[in-house]
Order: structure tokens, then C-alpha cells, then sequence
């Protein structure tokens, strides 16, 4: 059990290193969450992989370098720079591999993956067996170690961090159509390549900036799992990165706390789980494209439906009880309730589940069991849904060419989300009889038999 006094500490930021970390992992988070929406919505989330992985031999060649011309080959902002070339170096040829060749982008991506990343395990072998160097602790690039930050790695990510938000700012109508439709950008004469390359080194400078918080191998969730969480509370990109700067933020620094709090626990490991378990919540919850909002909005429309049709059922039955030209049925009729179930393939809970949902809805104002009767409301809602199927219907037929027996079940696709502005336009485009006519004669209805002359 944590001492209560201890995880106020933490939480409160007070001690330097915790302060520093937290905050470093929290602006990491924030970068991470704005360049991988834009990743995420290019299709190219493994692209941060293959950059990630990619920088791995710059590292190595780096440290080589750096003790070849005799220093210790530990300084950081070289062993960055080494990165950085060779990160841009690997995305360069998966654009490359793609631009020139019928490879796809996620097969450039797996070679150009798997090549360098081989690559710098190779050179860290190497570099490990160079007389008077001692290569000891690289390999904290791959796995990360949080830890070890210090003031000149905060100011660092905070650079990046700046960059990263100001680029966005002044570049986002440009990153947008990039995302949506590069074609159209391109015809429109927008430097598409340009753009390309600036946003592909924003993600570079923020990959190689993480390698030391969570690592190559990890930074890739650290860059996309914020973005597809956000993408489940929002359909418009200038939420999107909103929300995904947060949540990246939010992953940073609780991540970074838990592990402050359990020193056996790798903080680059536990902020990607942190980011994980925010994706799960939000693939459940997210107001946008959640699992439960959806299925809920899914049974709403499924009894919206079941309801609109039986109105229209009671109403067609109403209807066939008269011949034509004798105006509106009466509403006040009761409706036998085997002659409504015959009309579709209800089953006999689910047509009383819909009645006693039209009883709540005051749009049935008599049910016995037996016997249905629509009220003054539930009639003109009824009168309506009719009037939009017919419309649909009548449309389907004079410019879709639909024949008369299947138009019906193509109309019941349709009339459930037909607008008001849908309808105008239906009754403008249909011939004057039907436009004219309150309730338009279904192409189904069978015409009584019409008596000697």
C-alpha cells in the first residue's frame, strides 16, 4: 500500500526529478497527440514505426563517429542528430519505394522497418566491441529510460512541443487538405510535397525526442493510440487535435506519476498502457463513434422504424376499408390486430411492444389486446409517414425506373431519413397529379371492381 503522504507528493509535483519528468512526458504527450492526428488521418500510422525504427542505426554510426574523433560518443544532442538523419533517411525511402515502384505503402513500410532496425542492432554490436569505447546504456534508445532526464531534455521537448503547435496553427488549412485529398490539393496547385516533408519532420523531431522517455519501439503508441482515441469523440479535425493533445498530455503525466509511485514499473511502458487504457475507455464511451453511444443510437433508430411502421400499417388498413376518391379514412377506427401483423413479419410481442411504445408516445389512444386505434396525433403522424413513403415511391419510379413491385422495399430504406428539405424536393420534381395530391395512391393497392356499365 502507497503512503497517502507519498502519492500526494508525486501528484503534487513536488519533489524536482518527479516535476521534471512528469512535466517532460506531459508536453511529449501533447506533441505526440497533434502530429499523430494528422498521421492518423493519412493512413500512415506506421510510417512514426518505420521512423522510429529507422533511427536506431543513426544512433549507433553516431557513437562510432563521435569515438573515432576522441570523445566518449554519450553526447546526447549528437546521438540525436544521428537519429534524426537516418529517421528521415528510412521515411525518405518508404516515399521512395512507394513513388517509384507498385509496393504499397505497408509493405515499403515493413521493409524499410525491419532493414533498418536490423541494421542497428548490427552496428550496436559493433559499436560495443570498439576498442576504449564504451557503448554501455544505448540501448536505453530502444527501451526508454524516462528516468534520466534532466533540465536540458525538458527544454528540449518544450522546443519541439512549440513547434509542433505553431506549425499546426499556421499550417492548418494546408495539413487538412493534405489529409483529406492530396489529389485536389495538388490540381489546386498547393505545394503538397513541401507540406509533406514539414510534417514529416515535425514527426521526426518528435520521435527522436521520445526515444529517451519511452523509447523507438513504444513511441509509435505514444503517437497514434491519443489520435484514435480522440477519433471516438469527434467527427471535425480542430476537435480531433484538441482532444488528442489532451489525452497524449493526460497519458504523460498520470503515466509518469503511477510509475513515480512504482519504481519497478518502466514509466515508458506504463504511459503507453495509460494511453491504452484511454483508448479502451473512449472506443466504449467516445460521444462520436463509441461502441455503447452507437449500439444505443442503433435500438433508437430500431424503434423508431418499427414504430413509423405500424403507423403506416393502421393507416394502409384504414385505408383499404374505403374505395378511392372518398377522401381520408376515419381516424377514430379500430384496426383488428391479426390484420396489422399480417402486414409485416411482426411477431406478436414485438407489435405490442411497438403499440405499448405508441401508447406512451400519445400516439395510440386505444389498445385491448385485440384491437388498436390511432389518436388525432398518432393519425397525422401516420397520414405523414405515408404521404413521404408514396413520395419516395413515386420517385423511384419515374426517374430510377423501379418496377412497381419491388419499389416498396426500396422505399422502406429510405423514407425512415427523409428531411423536410428531401421532401420539397420530391414534390417539386414529381408530375403535377402527384405533387397536387394529399395523399398519393400507392402503386400497390388493388382498385375495387368496377361495376356493369
Amino acid at each position: 500500500m502507497i503512503p497517502w503522504d507519498t502519492m500526494l507528493e508525486v501528484l503534487t509535483l513536488q519533489q524536482y526529478n518527479t516535476r521534471l519528468v512528469v512535466l517532460s512526458t506531459a508536453l511529449l504527450g501533447l506533441a505526440s497527440g497533434i502530429l499523430g492526428g494528422f498521421l492518423l488521418m493519412r493512413k500512415r500510422s506506421l510510417l512514426g514505426d518505420s521512423l522510429s525504427h529507422a533511427t536506431l542505426p543513426g544512433i549507433a554510426l553516431a557513437f562510432m563517429l563521435m569515438v573515432l574523433m576522441g570523445g566518449t560518443g554519450k553526447f546526447l544532442p549528437g546521438l540525436l542528430m544521428g537519429a534524426m538523419l537516418t529517421g528521415l533517411a528510412g521515411v525518405g525511402l518508404v516515399l521512395l519505394i512507394r513513388n517509384t515502384t507498385r509496393i504499397k505503402d505497408d509493405a515499403a513500410m515493413g521493409i524499410v522497418l525491419s532493414v533498418f532496425f536490423g541494421a542497428g542492432i548490427v552496428l550496436l554490436g559493433i559499436a560495443q566491441d570498439m576498442p576504449g569505447a564504451g557503448a554501455a546504456g544505448l540501448e536505453q534508445f530502444i527501451y526508454g529510460r524516462t528516468a534520466s532526464m534532466v533540465l536540458s531534455d525538458f527544454f528540449v521537448i518544450a522546443g519541439v512541443t512549440i513547434a509542433s503547435a505553431l506549425a499546426t496553427c499556421f499550417l492548418f488549412k494546408e495539413f487538412s487538405i493534405l489529409c483529406f485529398d492530396e489529389d485536389f490539393a495538388r490540381a489546386q496547385g498547393w505545394p503538397v510535397h513541401r507540406l509533406d516533408m514539414i510534417m514529416l519532420a515535425l514527426v521526426a523531431a518528435v520521435t527522436v525526442t521520445g526515444l529517451q522517455a519511452v523509447g523507438l519501439i513504444l513511441i509509435i503508441a505514444f503517437l497514434i493510440t491519443p489520435a484514435a482515441a480522440a477519433r471516438f469523440w469527434t467527427d471535425q479535425l480542430k476537435y480531433m487535435l484538441w482532444i488528442a493533445s489532451c489525452l497524449g498530455a493526460i497519458s504523460g503525466w498520470f503515466g509518469s506519476s503511477i510509475s513515480a509511485l512504482l519504481p519497478g514499473w518502466p514509466a515508458g511502458a506504463v504511459i503507453v498502457l495509460t494511453a491504452t487504457f484511454i483508448f479502451l475507455f473512449s472506443m466504449i464511451f467516445g460521444s462520436a463513434r463509441g461502441v455503447l453511444p452507437r449500439y444505443l443510437q442503433h435500438i433508437r433508430l430500431k424503434k423508431r422504424i418499427g414504430r413509423q411502421h405500424m403507423l403506416r400499417g393502421i393507416f394502409e388498413l384504414l385505408e383499404n376499408e374505403q374505395t378511392r376518391g372518398k377522401g381520408r379514412p376515419p381516424a377514430n377506427s379500430l384496426v383488428d390486430l391479426a390484420s396489422l401483423q399480417s402486414m409485416r413479419t411482426w411477431s406478436k410481442s414485438t407489435l405490442d411492444q411497438l403499440i405499448r411504445q405508441g401508447l406512451r408516445e400519445d400516439h395510440i389512444d386505444y389498445y385491448d389486446g385485440h384491437s388498436v386505434r390511432l389518436s388525432e396525433s398518432g393519425f397525422g403522424e401516420a397520414a405523414r409517414m405515408t404521404r413521404n413513403h408514396r413520395l419516395w415511391e413515386a420517385y423511384l419510379m419515374a426517374y430510377a425506373d423501379v418496377a412497381p413491385q419491388h419499389v416498396d422495399r426500396d422505399a422502406d430504406m429510405v423514407e425512415h431519413v427523409l428531411s423536410p428539405e428531401i421532401i420539397r424536393q420530391l414534390e417539386h420534381n414529381l408530375p403535377d397529379t402527384v405533387r397536387d395530391s394529399s395523399m398519393p395512391a400507392s402503386p400497390h393497392q388493388i382498385k375495387p371492381a368496377e361495376g356493369p356499365a
